[in-house]
């Protein structure tokens, strides 16, 4: 990706804003290392922070944030996350600090509908075949696999 500069952003690819008041933290590379560790791209000095906590990367022109298996988890609008698309001004927590994540998709080089998010993907996954289908039964009774003319 060649480089692009954001006067409104801190990082030429958004930035991370405490919520509670500081510095802004810049997203300055497609791929960053969140953690405790002097050698993160991005070190949080929390001891509630894990070493390597999390990784975000840009892909498509938005923000996926993964949790690397952290202690105290990483929440996405307040939601626990494997794995997820975080989309502009959403609130990033990691352990229990909190950050909105500002950028432009459009200004790192997103075009047409975003890329699928994983927790839809995995939401999905858990419904049925014939849930996904619309083809439920109309009492909102799951379905059995007994034989319906021996009633």
């Amino acid at each position: 990706m060649q480089d692009r500069e954001f006067p409104e952003f801190a990082g030429k690819f958004g930035q991370l804003t405490p919520c509670g008041g500081g510095d802004p933290i810049p997203l300055v590379k497609e791929r960053l290392l969140v953690g405790r560790r002097p050698s993160c791209d991005i070190q949080l000095k929390f001891p509630n922070v894990s070493s390597n906590h999390c990784r975000f990367s840009l892909e498509s022109g938005y923000w996926f944030i993964k949790d690397l298996g952290s202690r105290n988890g990483t929440k996405v609008d307040g939601r626990q996350i494997m794995r997820k698309r975080a989309d502009p001004k959403c609130k990033v927590s990691i352990a229990k600090h909190h950050y909105i994540l500002e950028y432009e998709p459009q200004a790192l080089g997103a075009f047409g509908p975003p890329p699928a998010d994983d927790d839809y993907v995995e939401e999905m996954l858990k419904s049925s075949l014939m849930d996904r289908a619309g083809l439920s039964r109309r009492d909102g009774k799951k379905s059995t696999n007994r034989d319906p003319l021996a009633d």
